[in-house]
């Protein structure tokens, strides 16, 4: 698929490039992240009693949760490593999102906990799992920007456009 450039001497094209040529992208992807980021962290801050120490609650959360595939349950598979791998996750990859190290693998993650939720949670696709999986495919694409610590130690480059 070739894109076609639009000339900047047509007037709107030059108002349009003028007026959000201003907006950095390094901000947007900043935002992306930090909101993608927020409501993994805030659900991993609960999963623990201690540091080291998953509590009760989402062991037992875990182990009452259905995977709703093709119209039909079926039980979570080996729910105490589900529950240890999510919280985890739920813990390492906002932080790694938020701060820019390795953030196309932490969003690559978070989309791919967001499927998983969709399955157990399938009423909440419009709410949460289509955002949150739209923001991942977002900084999957673009990369972190220029507000990252991948920018800066020169781990990812910014695709061509």
């Amino acid at each position: 698929m070739a894109l076609v450039a639009v000339s900047l001497s047509q007037p709107i094209a030059r108002l349009t490039s003028g007026l959000f040529g201003l907006w950095p992208q390094s901000l947007t992807m900043l935002v992306l992240r930090v909101t993608l980021a927020l409501p993994f962290w805030r659900a991993g801050g609960t999963d623990w009693d201690g540091l080291f120490t998953l509590s009760f609650g989402v062991k037992a959360r875990f182990a009452d949760l259905t995977l709703h595939i093709l119209g039909k349950e079926y039980p979570l598979p080996n729910p105490d490593l589900m529950a240890l791998g999510a919280s985890v996750a739920e813990v390492i990859l906002p932080v790694l999102l938020i701060t820019g190290l390795a953030t196309r693998y932490a969003a690559l993650g978070l989309f791919i906990m967001t499927g998983v939720i969709q399955l157990t949670f399938p009423e909440g696709w419009r709410e949460y799992h289509l955002p949150w999986a739209a923001m991942a495919m977002a900084i999957l694409t673009f990369g972190g920007g220029k507000l990252a610590l991948d920018h800066v130690l020169g781990l990812d480059h910014e695709p061509r456009r």
